[in-house]
């Protein structure tokens, strides 16, 4: 047994998300083609803008659904769009909420069915990146707009490279993606925070996304690059708030809301992935 004591960040680990909190913009992108009779709406809320179809009916009440196309709701012909607006507004976080669950299932989804193959998709940094193949390229390299889906990486492989080969070369990539990233946002917490660790490494390990030590090292799970930034750096804000507490009492998630407001959403978001069930690599 280590000499040194650890805690693990579990996939399902720490009490329920409390409300409130919510920093974190949940993409409400107008879909490329509208739907017979829909036209699309944004309205802005407390929290953030949140776009949907809207289409009219001869139903009595305003119906509220969240489809692939993201936001629906239904109206009746006589309710103005004023008041269309402000049932938005009042149901606000329900609607976020819900729109957080629908895009984390979603990338759940695709995470389970990555294609090693040109054309197939991955998610990087909580965004859609396709893969090429250039067997003339010396590197891996991502062309395009990594905060937007359809960025391609480029593998330096053959067209006719078989799935291991582009499996393995996509795992080197993020890893080393994961590697700069997780290092630039700790140091930027370490220098936040005046905290000091050991050490930290990359893992790659099935069933937890990070673990701290007490005597200060810490490892993160390489697959966090797959997610968003903001929970790559709840992760990170949860396993230095151990270097203080090293449970998970109040006091601890007490830190970890100093290290980073508002941490409670990416939290909430995060307990709905299961590293076991990320692609194998």
């Amino acid at each position: 047994m280590a000499s040194t004591d650890q805690l693990e960040l579990l996939f399902d680990a720490g009490p329920a998300a409390q409300a409130g909190g919510n920093t974190v913009v949940i993409p409400t992108p107008c879909p490329d083609a509208l739907p017979a009779g829909a036209r699309w709406r944004e309205v802005p809320t407390e929290q953030q803008v949140i776009g949907f179809l809207l289409l009219r009916s001869r139903r009595r009440s305003i119906g509220f659904v969240v489809t692939d196309d993201g936001l629906r709701i239904t109206a009746p012909n006589w309710v103005t769009l004023s008041q269309i607006d402000d049932a938005v507004r009042e149901k606000s976080r329900w609607i976020l909420s819900k729109l957080r669950d629908w895009h984390a299932r979603r990338e759940q989804l695709a995470l389970a069915h990555t294609r090693w193959q040109a054309g197939g998709e991955l998610p990087y940094l909580g965004r859609r990146i396709v893969i090429g193949l250039a067997a003339n390229q010396r590197a891996a390299r991502l062309e395009g707009d990594p905060a937007a889906d359809g960025a391609i990486l480029w593998l330096p492989l053959p067209p006719d490279a078989e799935s291991p080969r582009i499996r393995d070369a996509a795992q080197a990539w993020l890893q080393q993606r994961a590697g700069v990233l997780f290092g630039e946002r700790l140091a930027h917490f370490l220098t936040l925070t005046g905290l000091k660790i050991r050490r930290w490494r990359l893992s790659s390990a099935a069933t937890r996304w990070g673990s701290c030590t007490s005597d200060g090292c810490i490892m993160l799970n390489w697959r966090l690059i797959h997610f968003s930034q903001d929970i790559i750096d709840y992760v990170i804000a949860h396993e230095l708030a151990h270097l203080r507490e090293m449970n998970h009492s109040q006091d601890f998630w007490t830190e970890v809301g100093q290290i980073l407001p508002g941490f409670e959403a990416a939290k909430k978001v995060l307990k709905q992935h299961d590293p076991a069930m990320l692609p194998r690599f």
